[in-house]
């Protein structure tokens, strides 16, 4: 048999096909592979920094849940304290405080009407909804400014306890 009638018969062909759905197979198995770490790592360093993203269990997750130490997952509320360049700082429940990036995509309004990163002050009430990142901050996505209260209107009356 000569080898150029061999190059093309349909046994040649064939077996050339299944070479190359062999490597497409390896190649389809590699990238699930390289998406599988990459998951895996994401949640192995956001998991060390579950407490600064989500605020607690501060014990570990078999301790410490009767405490009621969560708070809010896709995002937070509080006080500006800081503004450095597209970071703000801000004092939530409990004092803590949150770091905030904000990017070209975030969202920021003031009742209806939108406004800019530059608009933001200190003391200003905000509510952020983002996605936190590894290192225990919150990427923003909507940043909304909450209208002062000088009279403690919109704030429930504080209850005392003790004479009830």
């Amino acid at each position: 048999m000569d080898i150029n009638t061999f190059f093309q018969t349909k046994k040649f062909k064939g077996i050339i096909s299944a070479i190359i759905m062999f490597i497409i197979l390896l190649l389809v198995f590699k990238a699930g592979m390289i998406v599988g770490i990459k998951k895996a790592e994401f949640s192995f360093r956001w998991s060390d920094n579950y407490h600064k993203n989500f605020g607690g269990p501060r014990q570990g997750f078999f301790r410490g849940f009767r405490d009621r130490d969560f708070i809010e997952a896709n995002g937070t509320f509080g006080q500006i304290i800081k503004i450095d360049g597209s970071m703000l700082v801000i004092k939530g429940k409990n004092d803590v405080e949150k770091v905030i990036l904000v990017n070209d995509k975030t969202t920021i309004t003031r009742f209806r009407e939108t406004i800019k990163l530059s608009d933001l002050k200190i003391n200003d009430d905000i509510v952020i909804i983002g996605d936190p990142n590894t290192s225990g901050q919150i990427e923003a996505k909507l940043i909304r400014v909450m209208p002062s209260s000088p009279l403690g209107i919109l704030s429930p009356p504080k209850r005392n306890l003790m004479n009830e």
